[in-house]
């Protein structure tokens, strides 16, 4: 069964830029084994998480169409996420962060759709359902939460990047793969890991996008709610680990009051997490994210805002005073006394105003760039955008007039007015010259041979973002991730465990099944002795069948598994736990 994506109204209002991430969710991938680890951590998952976590998650689940049993089908979860007025896509691995968050703008959840590994049951470095399905989608049932990461992805999504926080973001989607992947050696994860290390290490000044990116991640991911004495869980890297989920409510983890220093505190994706946040409730989210934007080159703008894009070599739009967005490649600022006096992009530039590319300022109109002054004229207290039709026709700003505007920091436009551009409310924001000079002192920025002079309006920059202001301006389908998830192996061994695997569940479910659940024992403990959660399913069928034979020999069994692997003791407890906790088995 292949689940497309088209499946959800939300999905479709979603950008063409944003739908190169889609990817549809072929749900018969999915093997007997994958939904057996699917079952163990959700079963478990539920049965403690209902101690300590936010109340919002049990309720969720079922809210969110989660199954305990069963991996959860896109198609299924669009279908009653709609009721909530959300969306899920699935995609492979890590996106890049401005796109993850610019999803969660238009109230649509991301979803990893592979699932981790056996061996990685209890934590996995890398996205998959459990993570995104069982530990995103219960929480976004509750409204206030849900608006919380909405407006995230709607300010996050504006952040402006380093050049080497893409560079980051390819290193731990790669080491993430690695991890995850079955028989990687060991040398290409230890240097997977130290190229990490590395860039963690080296990133300079975080920029807004690594800031956000930390509170997104000590809040939707790793977040506490509640006391520092007395916390839940409601971030969904700990919704969906079982072992993080149990470990974090030990004193071995640091519990912090939230705020807005946790932007500073950067994490190890790969590792468990030595520290958390607790907020003590989710309108505290909010404050602490609006007081975080306050300080964003979105709503500053100036100078520091476009310095900002231009050391991101990305592209972004600064918004000016008139509303005139300029949106492009930024290579270049001039300034005097600390402000913005011109500034100039490189190759392709669009016009807008208020998200929507002005009439005939697309990218093959400026195609080579744009540059324009910014600011007031010099030795006069008006700007420009605040003069009425007589003090335009005073200072010759007029169609067909030839005149010099000289602005503050000395650049200096000389030509003939051919028309102006205005708003809705009237207000100039451009100005078209012919036979245009502009100079900086003794630079020339523009010459009358280069053609027509577009000269924006407006006497400050109000914000600076990432991004196009109108996403239609541009071609953004140009996602090519360096590395590509590594699905498990297939061998004759794990066909016929599979298969095993398949009849247990059919078992369970009242189907035909190819063995008794004596057989399947007998098959897996004879040629799989190290495989532990099949052997789990089995007693449980056993002891629901009152066959207390089978049950003992399943429990004989796994205890020598155990001896034999010291490592998945605890999984091994922790499933008949589940179990046989009443009898006092285990």
């Amino acid at each position: 069964m292949e689940t497309h994506f088209e499946s959800n109204p939300l999905i479709d209002r979603l950008p063409k830029h944003l739908k190169q991430f889609i990817k549809p969710q072929v749900y018969d991938d999915y093997t007997p084994i994958n939904q057996a680890v699917w079952r163990y951590v959700m079963r478990k998952n539920v049965d403690y998480l209902s101690k300590v976590a936010h109340s919002s998650y049990l309720e969720g689940l079922q809210k969110t169409g989660i199954e305990v049993d069963n991996i959860p089908s896109m198609y299924g979860m669009n279908r009653i996420l709609k009721e909530i007025g959300w969306a899920a896509v699935a995609v492979d691995g890590f996106i890049p962060p401005n796109a993850f968050m610019e999803f969660q703008a238009y109230n649509v959840l991301v979803i990893a759709c592979d699932i981790r590994q056996l061996e990685h049951i209890e934590y996995t470095p890398a996205p998959d359902i459990i993570h995104e399905g069982a530990g995103h989608a219960p929480i976004i049932a509750n409204p206030e939460y849900a608006e919380y990461l909405r407006r995230f992805g709607e300010i996050g999504c504006k952040a402006i990047s380093s050049a080497r926080d893409y560079e980051l973001y390819e290193a731990i989607r790669l080491l993430s793969i690695l991890k995850e992947a079955e028989d990687t050696p060991e040398e290409e994860i230890k240097k997977a890991e130290e190229q990490v290390d590395f860039l963690q290490n080296n990133m300079g000044e975080l920029s807004e996008m690594s800031r956000i990116r930390n509170l997104h991640w000590w809040t939707v991911e790793y977040g506490l709610i509640g006391t520092v004495d007395n916390p839940k869980i409601y971030g969904a890297g700990l919704l969906s680990s079982i072992g993080e989920s149990a470990w974090c409510m030990t004193d071995n983890v640091k519990k912090i009051p939230y705020d807005i220093s946790a932007a500073d505190q950067s994490f190890d994706i790969t590792k468990p997490q030595p520290q958390l946040y607790v907020t003590p409730d989710f309108a505290h989210l909010s404050s602490v994210l609006e007081e975080f934007a306050n300080k964003m080159a979105l709503r500053t703008g100036g100078l520091s805002g476009i310095k900002k894009l231009i050391n991101s070599k990305a592209l972004g739009t600064i918004e000016l005073s008139t509303g005139l967005q300029i949106s492009g490649v930024f290579t270049n600022v001039i300034e005097d006394e600390g402000k913005p006096v011109y500034v100039r992009t490189t190759g392709k530039t669009a016009l807008s105003y208020r998200e929507k590319e002005l009439v005939g300022h697309g990218t093959e109109y400026h195609a080579e760039g744009f540059g324009s002054p910014i600011g007031k004229l010099k030795g006069i207290n008006l700007a420009i955008e605040e003069m009425s039709p007589r003090d335009l026709r005073a200072y010759d700003i007029y169609e067909g007039e030839q005149v010099t505007l000289e602005f503050e920091g000395n650049i200096k436009v000389t030509g003939e007015i051919v028309t102006g551009t205005r708003n809705l409310q009237g207000e100039i924001l451009l100005i078209k010259f012919k036979n245009c000079t502009v100079t900086h002192n003794d630079t020339v920025l523009f010459q009358p041979e280069w053609g027509i002079y577009d000269m924006a309006v407006g006497k400050k920059v109000i914000s600076a973002f990432s991004g196009p202001a109108d996403v239609n301006s541009f071609d953004m389908i140009n996602h090519v991730p360096s590395s590509q998830t590594i699905k498990q192996k297939k061998s004759a061994e794990r066909e016929e465990l599979e298969k095993l695997y398949l009849s247990v569940r059919n078992i369970r479910e009242g189907k035909p099944a190819t063995t008794t659940l004596k057989e399947a024992f007998a098959s897996v403990s004879a040629g799989h002795p190290n495989d532990w959660l099949l052997s789990v399913e089995i007693a449980e069928l056993a002891k629901k069948e009152g066959n207390s034979d089978l049950a003992d020999k399943v429990l004989n069994h796994l205890e020598k598994v155990k001896s034999n692997r010291p490592e998945i003791v605890h999984l091994v407890d922790n499933g008949l736990e589940l179990i046989f906790e009443k009898e006092g088995i285990v």
